[in-house]
């Protein structure tokens, strides 16, 4: 879904990507100089091309927000999204008999997940899904074909350079799917059949378009209550000004003042190239071309004179020795690694440039480093366990990073998924233990956000400094409403091990300095960096 990556030159024009299947991230597509950030506020997000129809599918999203920060940082490209699947005429089988080859129970079935409004259809070497709500039935685009044949750790099914999703039966009527490029696993329950809105073609009315997307958020969306919205009163005020005459235009500027009192920068809505919005939360500045070369300025003008950095994944990962034994290692994407754009790429990419980085010289012995720095102060996100597989790296023990939950009850939104323990396991080789410092910032966003909560609980402690990050740790539902217009909203908490979680306000640092303002970029300062390089330069060697 990429363009191969490059180091450096303008990012190419691409309008926000959509996510694909039940709560899955993505990588961020380039966006328009300034993303939706620079549109006027009382209209759509503009400028943006589509991507080419019959691209293959893309990875699992993240909002507009995101890819601006990514593509400004380095240039990526993205694709069509799946095309719709209909339904088959004829349930598929029950299931409930073992498989040919006497392994287990059969995943063919008919499927109800907990959590993200989803059914799963397996027919045959065919994944299919559907986005459901109570008043909507629409083809989803979670899919997939089976590759080899089942066995007693269940089924794997691919499409195209997407991550694998498995499907594991654990009795006749209960299953499990994992995506990948996500942490945790979904919870599948075999039900009878289809749902009869299912079979049939959704009205394109401007009216059940809005149904649609007020249901899907009034059955997914957890933060009402901490973001002090009643979404009934929402439907209320809105619904009214909504009629078969409606003209899109008009129907698109309801829907965006909906929804842009959340200022969460995991909610989007795209109608086409030119009309499009997605949140953020107050007082977000996206970077501009410009600013980026002023920001690369200013950290290597307090790098030091000499320094040379290191490049990884087109740019995405750089690391540095600095004076003192002190490593600086820069993340600005979880995501895209190479010009395939495939998750396994992603994976075998980030551990050649974890395996260059962290070689046992410098972390063991005489020569090692005294202190880390990780910059993520422009993460657009990604893949939450490229993260964790980060974090492995920087400790001999294992401890939990988070704990994940989905809402599960659309009547309810304080009700969820059984909560997921996520843990941090040790590399099986050298690892860096030392004192650690981890830069961020509001552009810090997504799957650079749970990385950073995931080094929370490492001993010893990292010391956070900068400024919050963005809010958003949610993977995206991506939906698509009658009318073919795509939209995405989270439905997930990633919560700290005394149940707390930082959505809407970010985690935030220790030590509190300015990010990339105009006036450290003026100066060419950054505050972040040097305070952090004092701070390890004043800690002790010992481990």
């Amino acid at each position: 879904m990429r363009d191969p990556e490059r180091d450096s030159g303008t990012p190419p024009v691409h309008a926000p990507d959509i996510p694909r299947g039940p709560g899955r991230r993505r990588t961020p597509p380039p966006a328009r100089t300034g993303g939706p950030a620079a549109a006027d506020p009382s209209g759509p997000g503009t400028g943006a091309r589509p991507a080419e129809p019959g691209a293959r599918r893309r990875r699992p999203g993240r909002p507009a927000l995101l890819a601006a920060v990514a593509a400004l940082v380095t240039a990526v490209a993205c694709s069509a999204p799946a095309g719709p699947h209909r339904a088959d005429g004829d349930a598929p089988g029950s299931g409930k008999s073992a498989d040919r080859a006497g392994r287990g129970p059969s995943p063919e079935g008919i499927w109800r997940m907990d959590g993200y409004g989803t059914l799963v259809v397996i027919k045959g070497r065919s994944l299919k899904s559907y986005d459901i709500t109570a008043v909507s039935c629409l083809p989803g685009t979670l899919t997939g074909t089976r590759t080899g044949a089942a066995d007693a750790h269940g089924s794997v099914f691919t499409s195209g350079d997407a991550a694998p999703v498995s499907v594991t039966p654990e009795g006749k009527d209960r299953a499990r799917l994992s995506l990948a490029d996500n942490v945790g696993r979904r919870v599948l329950h075999r039900t009878g059949a289809l749902p009869g809105r299912c079979r049939t073609s959704p009205p394109r009315d401007p009216r059940a378009v809005f149904d649609v997307f007020w249901q899907t958020y009034a059955e997914n969306y957890p933060f009402f209550r901490a973001k002090h919205i009643d979404w009934a009163a929402v439907r209320d005020r809105h619904r009214p000004r909504v009629t078969a005459k409606t003209t899109d235009g008009e129907l698109f500027a309801v829907l965006r003042e909906m929804i842009e009192p959340l200022h969460d920068a995991h909610t989007r809505l795209v109608a086409s190239e030119d009309l499009w919005f997605a949140g953020t939360r107050p007082g977000t500045v996206l970077p501009t071309p410009g600013s980026m070369a002023r920001t690369d300025k200013a950290i290597a003008a307090n790098l030091g004179p000499g320094v040379r950095l290191r490049h990884w994944a087109g740019g995405k990962l750089s690391y540095a020795d600095l004076p003192g034994r002190i490593g600086y290692f820069r993340v600005t994407q979880f995501a895209g690694y190479t010009e395939k754009g495939d998750y396994a790429g992603d994976v075998a990419e980030l551990d050649r440039a974890l395996d260059a980085v962290f070689t046992k010289a410098r972390t063991h012995g005489p020569a090692a480093l005294r202190g880390l720095i990780v910059d993520l102060r422009l993460n657009g996100g990604g893949a939450d366990p490229l993260g964790l597989r980060i974090a492995s790296r920087l400790t001999d023990r294992p401890y939990p990073a988070y704990t994940k939950r989905a809402r599960n009850d659309p009547h309810d939104p304080g009700k969820f998924t059984a909560p997921q323990p996520i843990r941090v396991a040790p590399h099986r080789g050298p690892a860096y233990t030392g004192p650690l410092t981890v830069l961020t910032g509001r552009l810090t966003i997504s799957a650079g956000e749970t990385f950073t909560q995931a080094l929370m609980e490492r001993t010893p402690a990292p010391v956070r400094i900068g400024e919050n990050t963005q809010g958003v740790f949610s993977d995206t539902l991506g939906r698509t409403l009658p009318n073919g217009w795509s939209f995405a909203l989270p439905n997930e908490e990633f919560l700290t091990s005394d149940g707390r979680t930082f959505d809407g306000g970010g985690i935030p640092p220790a030590i509190r300095t300015p990010v990339f303002t105009e006036g450290e970029l003026t100066a060419h300062r950054d505050s972040a960096l040097t305070r952090a390089r004092a701070l390890l330069a004043r800690r002790p060697p010992g481990r």
